[in-house]
């Protein structure tokens, strides 16, 4: 019945989330229109929509940084994109050290405070 979808990430500076989402994470820009709006595919179907918004660094708004956050699968071994995401400058947080673990979840954020993190299924 429902299908598909965007997820919008409201940002603060649309060229930084735009180089973070494309340059950092490596995901690729569909279309930008100025500093209203920019679509970045993730892949599988997920698409993220950046829109120009207050700054999740706003103490009034910091209760809602943590509302919400959005995951990626990992295509390689999740160590190897950790590695290579430190490599671009992305500060990840809580990187599981046991490879057998049954969920391998690795939390990070985006320029904005918004809160994402790569999974790695066993």
């Amino acid at each position: 019945m429902i299908q598909g979808g965007t997820a919008t990430i409201y940002v603060s500076d649309m060229d930084r989330a735009v180089q973070f989402y494309t340059g950092a994470l490596g995901l690729k820009l569909v279309s930008r229109y100025g500093n209203e709006w920019a679509s970045i595919d993730a892949g599988g179907g997920l698409v993220l929509g950046l829109h120009p918004g207050k700054s999740r660094h706003d103490a009034a708004e910091k209760r809602a940084v943590e509302a919400i956050e959005i995951g990626f699968t990992v295509q390689q071994p999740l160590d190897q994109v950790c590695a290579e995401l430190k490599r671009r400058g992305v500060e990840l947080q809580d990187i599981p050290e046991d490879p057998r673990a049954a969920i391998r979840l690795v939390r990070f954020h985006d320029p904005d405070g918004n809160g994402l993190y790569l999974y790695s299924p066993s």
